[in-house]
């Protein structure tokens, strides 16, 4: 007995529903990183801080070093200096900072943007899925055997409609108790189909 996927509406949706997902965490990845990078620029006013902040500190202390080498009152005159190049390094951990925090603040952003869409395929889609994937391979193990084959027709006399079991034939609990071949064969494809598969003998 061949099993293989065929075209049919549970395997279609299937198919359908696998690359919706691709699409959905695709789009949330995007989403993340686009996150990101906008919270990102608000470091840009942090990095000149920094950058001004820097330069102005190295421009005063050399200012205070070529000051404090005049003669008699040099050393009164650096005192200045060296406070205003405090100041600006001060001004330039400041700057930082700043970066430090929007560095971690578009890091916690575009993480909780993946919470929740992740959580779904997690939490939601990929049990269904392996559900599925382990009700097929059951269904391919149990119709590689005859008495498979009856056990796959017995869960479709409880499972199908009965307007596709009436399909089949008209006194279709009948012919699955004589044990008619042909009758059989319709249920177990019928439970087979349920889950996107199909059999061939």
């Amino acid at each position: 007995m061949k099993i293989y996927a065929d075209r049919y509406p549970v395997f279609l949706r299937q198919l359908l529903t696998d690359l919706l997902v691709v699409v959905w965490v695709f789009a949330a990845i995007r989403f993340a990183r686009w996150l990101h990078d906008l919270v990102r620029q608000l470091a840009v006013p942090g990095e000149k801080l920094e950058g001004a902040g820097a330069g102005l500190a190295d421009n005063l202390a050399e200012a205070g070093g070529k000051v404090g080498r005049v003669p008699l009152v040099g050393d009164e005159l650096t005192g200045p200096f060296e406070r205003a190049a405090g100041a600006a390094r001060a001004v330039a951990e400041a700057g930082r900072d700043q970066q430090e925090l929007v560095g971690q603040l578009a890091l916690a952003l575009s993480l909780a943007a993946l919470v929740f869409p992740l959580g779904l395929v997690l939490f939601g889609w990929l049990p269904l899925r392996v559900r599925w994937m382990r009700r097929a391979a059951s269904a391919r193990a149990l119709a590689a055997g005859p008495a498979g084959r009856d056990l796959l027709a017995l869960r479709a006399l409880t499972n199908q409609p009965l307007r596709k079991l009436t399909r089949v034939n008209p006194d279709v609990a009948e012919a699955w108790r004589r044990g008619d071949d042909a009758t059989v064969d319709a249920l177990a494809a019928l439970e087979l189909r349920r889950l996107g598969l199909r059999h061939s003998r």
